[in-house]
């Protein structure tokens, strides 16, 4: 309707159709001059590519011998075409001015086959007609005026109505839900410059499909006759909905690379994988996974059974947001998909797709029904991680195998994802737990100290502080960092504590156990790359670096009877102590060398702290925002929370971390706080003995007496071997002066010092023996029993009898 005079006009009255000649000009040199409309049309070349080039140009050669050349001016030749095409034709070349030599010539033209063009014609009328009943491309054309003139039957499919419905009337006339008003601007701004519109999208419902959004990309073009005559418009719409489809898919994936595993906790990972898939591929989804994956345990390679522990770790709705939960366990039917291992569609018309669209229905929106259901194991490294299920409702289109591949990849990368969170998971627990394992155990009910201790855990896993009974009723405290990281730095700050513990037990000075704890570091294997015998291995041979090179250790010894500190330290920073009277200090000594240094030998300092001061041992992740120098701001920081200290050591502890220590910290913190307290004499007694055998039962009255005093009488007989044992060796076996010392405090403990340094040892005597049973029946008799050095001597002490 209305196209006949389109295809018409391209017969123009003075176009080689009509049977007229096809003028062009030459000048005197043979060089194109001049170039027509029609001469265009007949061979295709436009005047910008020929004007200026010479007319030899367009020859293909001459025509054959049996057309006869009918004048002097007149010739056949056979002319090239744009496309390569040759056509034969009459020449007829007149000079436009005749005499003047440099005149112009009219080169006329014409075709000796019209039934050529006739057929060319033809073919143009039989394109017209095909593009308006068998393109799948919808074309429209508009007159100057915006009034359908004719749309072909791919345009009807598109809006459902016929031509003679819409003939002479506009868009915005005759479909009213249409977007016409931007789309009529679109053609006022085409028919006004001329210039096409290309791909502008617009949403539409064909009738075909009404329930579902289809997108049509729309190209937009002006119509002109030869002498430019506006003739109206054509447009040329194209549905693009797969593409538009495929595109949606495509962002979805690229979000989630930059969004799912963006953090190691897997709950985060679940919420992420459904914040990208709502509502940009599914109206919800859920996402359920194995237990073992959410506590960051091992997993089995393969597929698991219908009895599988899920639980649901993140789900989320269009409209109602993402949620966590793990309260919730996965349909049955979606557990099974688990054994199969591969994402599928249910189809809610069969029994298996019934029971899970039954139960996911929940997860729609008030009011909807789930339509369409695709279920996704998620799997990486042939381990099954759980399951996410996408799920659509209302007027949106069904999955289709598109859609599910998408999920697929996005499964993909989630699982990925989820089972490095989970190893993770599975590392830190196991750093978690070797942290545990070095906590201080506390130190029993007694006078010496009042203890407190935080950490904070960063993932460096090698902070530590510790307190260790020592004893005479004194205490060690330990503090101490390594510089590497991770689970390897955590196990060796297991190992350099518990070597701590052991060399604590000798009684050793805090130099002397620095040293020795030094060469055992130094024993146990390469280090920095060379060994024990200071040999480098061969090139492509060398060690890994020991992750207690360059640690650091302090170690304090407090004693309560004297409260004198002995303190001794490799690399790490000296603690800060605090007066009763709120004056708050540090020792004014260089740190030592770190463990496995090439430096000094360990030095020792002594001090004598007031009854009540206050013990702050940290490692260097406390003051990680700030230096670690006793001038810089983390030192003076640390100092001003410390002065006129509140309250309890452990209110001290917590303050002292939350002040100092970042809410994402980098380095892992230890802090360890103890309160000092003096045992007075009510506490202690002593008496110097003469190196005589008959003063052995005077020691053992004076014991008796004192435990009487104490009411401790149910510990005399124990006492009173003791003090026997050990008063009798020291006279026989080593020198005076002999000095007997009991001290009550968590336990009660016997002390015997001499002028020898002579170790005893401790010997177990056959049946026919008179001697040889003495420190046998003092270790039989006490809790714990030990040799002290000392500076003159040593001393003998054993503990008995826990006092609560």
């Amino acid at each position: 309707m209305g196209a006949p005079h389109v295809t018409d006009r391209s017969a123009s009255a003075d176009g080689p159709l009509a049977g007229e000649g096809v003028r062009f000009s030459l000048d005197h040199q043979g060089v194109i001059a001049r170039w027509s409309p029609a001469a265009e049309k007949l061979l295709g070349h436009a005047a910008e590519s020929v004007v200026g080039r010479s007319a030899a140009d367009l020859m293909a050669g001459t025509a054959s011998a049996e057309v006869e050349t009918r004048a002097d001016d007149e010739f056949a030749t056979v002319l090239k075409r744009s496309d390569g095409a040759s056509i034969k034709c009459w020449l007829l070349v007149r000079p436009e001015s005749p005499g003047d030599a440099l005149t112009n010539w009219e080169v006329l033209i014409t075709p000796l086959e019209p039934a050529e063009l006739a057929r060319a014609a033809d073919i143009e009328r039989a394109l017209l007609e095909t593009l308006f009943t068998l393109s799948p491309t919808g074309l429209y054309l508009l007159d100057p005026q915006m009034r359908l003139i004719r749309f072909n039957a791919a345009a009807e499919g598109m809006q459902g109505t016929s031509v003679s419905e819409a003939a002479g009337r506009r868009p915005s006339e005759v479909w009213p839900g249409f977007p016409a008003e931007k789309v009529e601007r679109v053609m006022k701004q085409v028919l006004a410059t001329g210039q096409p519109i290309i791909g502008t999208e617009k949403t539409l419902r064909p009738p075909g499909d009404p329930h579902h959004d289809h997108v049509y990309s729309t190209s937009v073009f002006r119509l002109e006759d030869d002498h430019g005559r506006i003739l109206g418009l054509a447009d040329a719409t194209v549905d693009v909905t797969d593409r538009h489809l495929a595109q949606e898919r495509l962002t979805v994936l690229a979000d989630a690379s930059n969004r799912i595993g963006s953090t190691l906790d897997v709950l985060d990972t679940a919420e992420a994988l459904a914040e990208v898939s709502v509502p940009a591929l599914a109206d919800s989804i859920t996402v359920d996974l194995l237990q073992p994956v959410l506590s960051g345990e091992e997993l089995a390679p393969g597929p698991v059974g219908p009895d599988a522990a899920l639980r649901r770790a993140a789900s989320g709705s269009r409209g109602d947001g993402t949620r966590k939960r793990a309260d919730r366990t996965p349909a049955e039917s979606a557990v099974e998909v688990l054994y199969a291992l591969e994402p599928r569609l249910l189809d809610p018309s069969d029994r298996e797709g019934h029971r899970a669209f039954r139960d996911l229905s929940m997860s729609a929106a008030p009011g909807e029904d789930v339509h369409s259901l695709a279920i996704v194991p998620l799997v990486a490294q042939d381990r099954v991680l759980g399951l996410a299920t996408f799920c659509r409702w209302g007027d949106r289109r069904p999955f289709d195998a598109d859609d599910l591949n998408a999920a697929a990849q996005l499964g993909r990368r989630t699982a990925a994802c989820l089972d490095n969170a989970r190893r993770h998971l599975r590392e830190h627990n196991t750093l978690i737990a070797l942290q545990h394992i070095l906590r201080p155990s506390g130190l029993p009910t007694q006078q010496a100290l009042d203890v407190a201790h935080m950490s904070v855990h960063a993932g460096t896993g090698g902070d530590w502080v510790d307190a260790i009974p020592l004893s005479g009723a004194r205490v060690a405290l330990v503090a101490g960092t390594l510089p590497s990281r991770g689970i390897q730095a955590a196990a060796a700050a297991g190992r350099l504590s518990a070597a701590v513990h052991t060399l604590s037990d000798l009684d050793l000075e805090p130099d002397e156990l620095l040293a020795r704890l030094d060469d055992v570091v130094r024993r146990s294997g390469t280090v920095g790359g060379i060994d024990e015998c200071g040999e480098r291995p061969p090139s492509g041979h060398e060690q890994p670096r020991d992750p207690v090179d360059g640690g650091t250790c302090l170690y304090l010894i407090y004693d309560p009877v004297s409260r004198r500190c002995s303190a001794s330290s490799a690399g790490h920073p000296w603690p800060v102590i605090v007066h009763p009277n709120g004056v708050v200090r540090t020792v004014d000594c260089p740190v030592g060398d770190a463990l496995c240094s090439p430096g000094a030998p360990f030095s020792r300092t002594d001090f004598e702290l007031p009854e009540n001061s206050m013990l702050v041992l940290y490692t260097r992740g406390l003051l990680q925002q700030y230096g670690q120098g006793h001038d810089d701001p983390g030192a003076q920081r640390l100092s001003a929370l410390l002065s006129g200290v509140p309250g309890s050591v452990q209110e001290t502890c917590s303050g002292v971390i939350e002040a100092l220590v970042p809410d994402q910290a980098r380095d892992d913190v230890a802090v360890l706080v103890a309160r000092t307290h003096a045992l007075g004499p009510e506490h202690v007694v002593s008496w110097d003995l003469p190196s005589d055998p008959a003063t052995v039962a005077e020691a053992r009255s004076l014991a008796t007496w004192q435990l009487t005093s104490w009411d401790m009488d149910e510990l005399a007989f124990t006492t009173e071997l003791i003090v026997s044992e050990l008063v009798t060796n020291a006279i026989r076996h080593a020198a005076p002066p002999i000095t007997l010392r009991l001290i009550r405090s968590h336990v009660l403990t016997c002390e015997v010092s001499d002028g020898s340094s002579t170790s005893p040892r401790l010997s177990h005597a056959r049946t026919t023996d008179e001697g040889g049973r003495g420190l046998l029946l003092v270790a039989r008799c006490s809790e714990r029993w030990g040799t002290r050095y000392t500076e003159s001597g040593k001393i003998i002490w054993a503990e008995q009898g826990t006092m609560a």
